[in-house]
């Protein structure tokens, strides 16, 4: 069931009016939360919600048997399992195919010739989100930092939380977990509010991803027809397609929440107008790269080692691992290497350039977002190509002289019923509020605007996403496959 569909929007009408209805029966609620994401997510395939009933059950046993534990060993063997149970779940549908190809190439290069057992495997939508999150409560539990929950019911809820259950944001138990064991009763400005949010989420997914889906894919699946101009527009489309795609989802969900009384975490904060690759992490995916933060890199040592060595391999390490959970192929693998790449030329350059001051302040920002920017879009090209060579072939069209061929005769030819000058438009309307609101919960701020210009403010965003969804239909979101 897409948040873009007809058929949520039925879904969540009935689901929130219930759930109002019964505002003074807190465990009905969350039945209900908890019945309606089963639905949910059975939407797509029932047959996959063994595996978040498992995940669900598994950690709601083991942290609370670690949390009554006083044996270090004990606990850091339940510890072991929950992530043995979570990983495994995770690492069999995901990682299975990958990691047999991947060692049948590898003897192949000693003269080996071996057949790799592939098995046709459907990967869950969403797998690899709430896995992650239910790994969060048993670390936190086993690190001291939050007691169990002793209500099956609360923490089966905060696992299959609809809004987020299938692309996040990644939640952390001590947040979100709390929320189901309060009252929740109607509140018009949070509604208001939520709605806001979640509108200009469809705005972002309907009328900016979709439409420059339409032209990316058509540029990337036929890269060796086209030159290099063409080549340059088709990632900066793709760029902003799996931008408006990813935080459009996440602002529905994060708007659909608040309607209901829930807050979940921010998970962009306009990162195209990031000033190096470290704020770029700030702002994009925050709840995934605070997650790698905590999990992964402090454990690692983080920066508190004694060698730049090793600080240098935790943050390679770090970055390898988040572009792996990205998907099972060697360009994830590579856009997160080349991140840290990144992060190692920036650091470099800030500390040459910390006492250098020749230049304005102003022109020095505006050049660090664009040269951040060509960086991260550079990146994107590993992350949309089917293949390392792809990837390659690419970038070696984009630097030869068919750069300088004029693009437009091959765009024309594409046969949109959306004209790019429209599409072109739609990103100037969303970067104008990206700018403008650079450090906000959300985008979309307008309560500075006067009473007319809101409603025709309102009033566009709905009539664009009404228009956009009449002639494009739902279109799954890029997340999903993650």
């Amino acid at each position: 069931m897409l948040f873009n569909s007809f058929e949520f929007v039925i879904f969540f009408c009935i689901v929130f009016f219930i759930y109002y209805k019964s505002y003074n029966n807190l465990k009905f609620q969350n039945i209900l939360l908890l019945v309606s994401s089963y639905i949910f997510y059975g939407w797509w395939d029932w047959k996959f919600l063994t595996l978040i009933v498992i995940s669900s059950l598994s950690d709601y046993i083991i942290g609370k048997a670690i949390d009554e534990s006083d044996n270090k060993k004990k606990r850091k063997q339940l510890l072991i399992l929950s992530l043995t149970i979570n990983l495994g779940i995770l690492g069999f549908f995901k990682y299975y195919n990958f990691f047999s190809q991947s060692f049948s190439d590898f003897v192949a290069l000693f003269g080996f010739e071996t057949n790799p057992f592939l098995l046709n495997i459907v990967l869950p939508v969403g797998i690899s989100f709430y896995t992650f999150q239910t790994m969060s409560y048993t670390i936190d539990i086993y690190k001291g930092k939050m007691k169990s929950n002793k209500n099956l019911l609360e923490f089966m809820t905060f696992v299959s939380f609809f809004p987020q259950l299938v692309a996040g944001p990644i939640e952390r138990a001590s947040h979100l977990l709390p929320q189901f064991s309060k009252k929740r009763t109607f509140n018009l400005y949070e509604f208001k509010e939520g709605a806001k949010q979640g509108l200009w989420g469809l705005f972002k997914k309907i009328v900016i991803a979709d439409n420059c889906a339409f032209y990316a894919n058509q540029i990337f699946e036929n890269s060796d027809s086209y030159p290099g101009s063409v080549l340059v527009i088709g990632v900066i489309l793709f760029a902003f397609q799996i931008y408006g795609d990813f935080s459009g989802y996440s602002d529905i969900a994060i708007g659909i929440s608040r309607m209901m009384g829930i807050d979940l975490m921010q998970n962009f904060k306009s990162p195209y107008l990031s000033e190096n690759i470290q704020d770029f992490w700030r702002r994009w995916h925050i709840s995934l790269s605070t997650w790698f933060r905590d999990y992964v890199y402090i454990p690692l040592g983080g920066s508190k080692v004694d060698s730049s060595f090793r600080r240098s391999l935790n943050i390679i390490i770090t970055f390898t691992v988040s572009g792996f959970w990205h998907g099972a192929n060697w360009t994830f693998i590579i856009w997160g290497a080349l991140h840290s790449l990144f992060y190692f030329i920036q650091t470099s350059y800030s500390r040459n350039m910390a006492t250098v001051k020749i230049l304005p302040e102003k022109f020095v920002k505006f050049f660090s977002i664009l040269i951040t920017f060509i960086a991260v879009t550079f990146a994107w090209i590993f992350f949309r190509a089917d293949s390392f060579s792809h990837a390659i072939s690419y970038i070696s069209e984009i630097i030869s002289s068919s750069i300088l061929t004029n693009p437009m005769s091959y765009i024309k030819t594409m046969g949109s019923t959306v004209k790019p000058f429209i599409i072109v438009i739609g990103l100037i309307y969303l970067s104008l509020f990206e700018i403008f609101n650079r450090d906000s919960n959300y985008s979309f701020q307008v309560g500075h605007f006067r009473a007319p210009v809101r409603t025709v403010l309102y009033s566009s965003l709905i009539l664009l996403i009404i228009f956009f969804r009449a002639t494009g239909g739902a279109i799954d979101f890029i997340y999903f496959q993650f």
